[in-house]
């Protein structure tokens, strides 16, 4: 299984270099369209190869939707933290009851009772 997961990993790798490798040329990237740049008397653009693009494009994709991702399944980890809770509280009180019940008992007595 480790070695498929390579082979993948080594898949991925040789595409994106031949990605790269295709899509050399410089372009130049725009925040405003140019009326509007126009008007605001700003224009902010960057050059850089089509590639960094590209990869940039789909790294900020990533990232937005892990962060998504991570935003939406915050009530999930919420209840997930409280039953967690719940169960150690539940823990200790068990553990505070059969202390309780062998107060006072043989520590062998309590043992067998205990295990059984």
């Amino acid at each position: 299984m480790k070695y498929i997961r390579y082979i993948f990993w080594a898949i991925v790798a040789i595409c994106l270099i031949i990605l790269g490798m295709a899509n050399r040329d410089i372009v130049t990237l725009k925040a405003l369209p140019e009326t509007l740049a126009g008007q605001l008397g700003i224009s902010p653009t960057i050059e850089l190869p089509l590639f960094m693009a590209i990869f940039i494009g789909v790294g900020l994709g990533l990232l937005i939707g892990f962060l998504w991702e991570w935003v939406r399944e915050h009530r999930i980890r919420s209840e997930a933290k409280a039953k967690g809770r719940e169960v150690n509280a539940l823990k200790r009180k068990v553990d505070s009851l059969t202390t309780e019940k062998h107060e006072g008992k043989d520590e062998i007595v309590a043992l067998l009772d205990k295990a059984g």
